[in-house]
């Protein structure tokens, strides 16, 4: 989720009763997918955080994910914490990396008490002095030691900049050296208008993923930052990426690519044909369902599934893709 979609979420919270998953009608769901490998949470300081005056995110909470988990027939989910949004450079936070460490510390602890249904991971900026530090603070905590998740949008990262790149070369290192995987919102910044194209998934191959061989890598957002996929840019990114997949380059071994937000009511004919050339190129064995945080306009999981299937592709297609599951959940 990038900035812009964090400052249009609705200021309604989330008001939904836990429940223990229901495994029959879970079965009976046959074309619910095993997982969403792309949600989030959001602490009463984020909440506080992101709301303009017009209205921010509500807190949402591991329960609240448990309960449209349930409502999807969906087993398992991936929390993504949103500690990177402290670090924005937009933003002058006062003990910011003190506000980090406590989001993350927040998302493990969600997690915790649902050690079979759900994984959190924390997530910081990479450009900051910090983030080497609180890598590896992530990784001496077992609700959080599974992976990272960056975003390169609202961290400002460009990877054109040889300084970034090599940056990003060590943050991704010490995520191999730990065994985390890493989520990549790959993005570049859309307020900011950074390049984002050829090159930039160039560098993400030729010297990122590298760095990086032993760990599963999640492009999130189809190499883009929804909702929907009319984004130029992020296509051309996408194409360099699913080309590298095609040709069975060793550097793409253990890449994976989520769907979040990708498919949804606004979406064009024209659209849905592309992400389902897109995903088919790469092949539906590396794609992996998600549906990003559950506030403002974007769908639930159950919608987003929904949404998901009227993509034209096969039933064996959507069967395959429902029952990926990414290494770390396993």
């Amino acid at each position: 989720m990038d900035r812009r979609s964090f400052l249009t979420l609705a200021a309604a919270s989330l008001a939904l009763p836990a429940r223990a998953f229901d495994v029959s009608a879970a079965s009976a769901a046959t074309d619910a997918p095993v997982a969403d490998h792309h949600q989030h949470l959001f602490s009463h300081a984020i909440a506080r955080l992101l709301d303009t005056g017009a209205g921010g995110p509500p807190v949402i909470t591991a329960q609240d994910v448990v309960a449209l988990l349930d409502e999807a027939g969906i087993r398992r989910a991936l929390l993504l914490s949103a500690a990177y949004v402290w670090g924005s450079p937009s933003r002058r936070i006062e003990d910011e990396y003190t506000k980090v460490r406590a989001e993350n510390d927040f998302n493990g602890a969600q997690a915790a008490p649902y050690p079979d249904r759900l994984r959190a991971f924390g997530s910081f900026n990479p450009l900051k002095d910090y983030a080497l530090d609180e890598l590896a603070r992530c990784a001496d905590v077992p609700s959080l030691k599974g992976g990272i998740k960056l975003h390169f949008g609202n961290s400002d990262v460009q990877l054109e900049l040889p300084e970034h790149a090599a940056r990003l070369r060590q943050v991704f290192a010490a995520a191999n050296a730990k065994k985390m995987a890493i989520v990549v919102h790959l993005r570049a910044s859309v307020s900011k208008h950074r390049p984002y194209g050829a090159a930039q998934a160039r560098v993400f191959l030729d010297e990122l993923l590298p760095a990086a061989p032993d760990v599963p890598v999640q492009v999130a957002h189809l190499a883009g930052t929804g909702p929907g996929y009319g984004d130029a840019p992020a296509d051309e990114v996408l194409g360099v990426l699913a080309a590298a997949v095609a040709a069975k380059d060793a550097r793409t071994r253990k890449l994976w690519f989520d769907v979040a937000t990708v498919a949804n009511p606004e979406i064009t004919p024209e659209q849905q044909a592309k992400v389902a050339q897109r995903i088919r190129e790469i092949g539906v064995e590396r794609i992996l369902f998600g549906s990003d945080a559950a506030a403002g306009k974007n769908l639930r999981p159950r919608e987003s599934w929904a949404a998901f299937r009227k993509l034209p592709l096969k039933e064996e297609e959507f069967a395959r893709i429902a029952r990926n599951v990414a290494p770390y959940f396993r």
